[in-house]
């Protein structure tokens, strides 16, 4: 099963991650990215810090950029 990266990108700044995870495809990846990026939005909510711009770019073993995800893509707002 292949390895995937969830960089975190706030604007010009990216934090690498360095261990990744296996997931059986790039849709099961994505989906976690989502949990994620809730997860780390309740935390920021709660802080009252700013949103706003951050995403995941998920990265393939050989470092291709395969998906990004911006947080705010996992909100449902009406």
């Amino acid at each position: 099963m292949p390895r995937y990266y969830f960089h975190v990108r706030k604007h010009d700044i990216l934090e690498k991650d360095l261990e990744g995870a296996v997931f059986h495809s790039i849709n099961a990846a994505h989906d976690e990215a989502l949990q994620a990026a809730r997860e780390i939005i309740a935390e920021k909510v709660l802080a009252d810090e700013v949103i706003d711009g951050n995403c995941f770019e998920i990265t393939s073993e050989d470092g291709e950029v395969v998906r990004r995800v911006p947080f705010r893509s996992a909100l449902r707002l009406k």
